[in-house]
């Protein structure tokens, strides 16, 4: 992690501790909403190896302030069950053996009840304690909020995907009204070229990854205005582009035809031929208009392929993400149903991630951070590529222009989608 945020006087560091206070209450008390309409049941099965009980996502964020703030920075802190830190450690080599991962849904104990309690327990000792923590433990309190929000985003994600494996086509939460509106015309937009820096400038929170600041030099492309849409994507399979194997890389032809993929990931179709998609306020028609979600890297580039353009790369998209404001657009705010809306599809950030063709990974000069909490992002640069700006269930305020999210290319149970790009040259 990087944290600018250093302080040099007792006012300062009263300041930062309170609103630490305060952002801790918000993250944690949001994670409950999240879970709030799920019973116990709902909250313990796991779906695929990819995707993580609601109930271990509860009790993994708690177990990361107890081990790294409470238990090394606490004098006389005592785990709440010693047990815990072997079922809800997540990848921490230094922090010993842990339950397997495939094997998460397995956990029917302790209860979605005793886990809450667990959560209280936690948010008491770290309230407790903060006004008497250190910078070194404060950034650490930091790094946790920002842990936890990026696993509200896959609550929602991981509870959907479970939700989608039942015939029912249960809804999670009542649908919500949803503006009418027509996709704009798509227009393609200049970015910056030349020598161009991108990476965290240094101020405020950032993780290690978005590190360090350098300099690329761009040649001249242009950007889409806006996502692609659904309507577009829908041309796309009629038009026979998942039967076509000129538009895709090899191993997404592999893919395509191994795992009989014809359409993104909640598509089905309706008795009269068209397309309906499940969501977490259950099945309703697609709206042609909304970014397309739900996609691969492989579709991604097929789709660009079949269009005639192609993927950005992580450098032009965040050069020109850094004249828009990373709080903007359709993200998370409260607890409820949320799914990419048409009236917001031009922003570069929210709806949906969008893949790039960068590879993740380490910018020149990056340095993994000291003990297991090093362990956060160098160790997966390999074999994923690069997601840029936000999505409808990423909490609003918790990414940057140089925010690097990751995935292997087949993955799509994320609000995944695409913004083409383009060479003028």
């Amino acid at each position: 992690m990087t944290i600018s945020s250093a302080t040099s006087s007792p006012g300062r560091a009263a300041s930062r501790e309170a609103d630490l206070a305060h952002r801790f209450t918000q993250v944690r008390t949001l994670t409950l909403d999240l879970v709030a309409p799920l019973s116990d049941a709902d909250a313990t099965v796991q779906s695929m190896d990819d995707a993580s009980p609601a109930k271990w996502h509860l009790a993994h964020t708690s177990w990361f302030f107890e081990t790294f703030v409470l238990r090394d920075h606490v004098p006389g802190y005592e785990a709440f069950d010693s047990n815990y830190a072997f079922l809800f450690n997540s990848y921490y080599e230094a922090e010993g053996a842990r339950h397997a991962r495939p094997r998460r849904g397995m956990l029917t104990r302790p209860s979605l009840d005793e886990i809450r309690a667990y959560r209280a327990h936690v948010d008491a000792a770290v309230q407790a304690a903060l006004p008497g923590l250190g910078n070194d433990a404060l950034d650490l309190v930091e790094l946790g909020l920002n842990h936890e929000q990026q696993h509200q985003e896959l609550l929602l994600t991981d509870i959907l995907h479970l939700f989608a494996q039942n015939p029912l086509h249960p809804a999670v939460w009542p649908p919500q009204p949803m503006a009418s509106v027509e996709a704009a015309p798509l227009e393609w937009i200049e970015g910056p070229t030349g020598q161009v820096e991108i990476g965290h400038a240094g101020q405020g929170f950032a993780f290690d990854c978005e590190g360090p600041r350098h300099a690329v030099l761009l040649t001249p492309y242009a950007l889409a205005s806006r996502a692609v849409t659904n309507g577009e994507w829908a041309a796309f399979i009629a038009d026979g582009g998942y039967r076509d194997p000129r538009h895709w890389l090899s191993d997404g032809w592999a893919w395509v035809k191994g795992e009989g993929i014809s359409a993104p990931l909640y598509w089905q179709q309706d008795d009269d031929g068209g397309w309906m998609q499940f969501g977490l306020d259950g099945l309703r028609s697609v709206d042609p208009a909304a970014p397309v979600t739900h996609i691969s890297l492989y579709e991604a580039d097929a789709y660009a392929s079949w269009v005639g353009a192609r993927l950005p790369t992580e450098q032009e998209w965040e050069a020109v993400a850094t004249m828009h404001d990373a709080a903007s657009g359709n993200q998370l705010d409260r607890a409820g149903p949320v799914r990419p809306r048409a009236d917001a599809a031009a922003s570069m950030f929210g709806n949906v991630w969008q893949w790039t063709g960068s590879a993740y990974r380490p910018y020149p000069g990056f340095k993994a951070a000291e003990g297991a909490v090093g362990e956060y992002n160098g160790k997966f640069m390999s074999g994923q590529f690069v997601l840029r700006g936000s999505s409808c269930a990423t909490p609003r305020g918790s990414v940057r222009p140089s925010y690097r999210n990751f995935f292997y290319p087949h993955q799509r149970w994320q609000f995944t989608g695409l913004r083409l790009a383009k060479d003028l040259t």
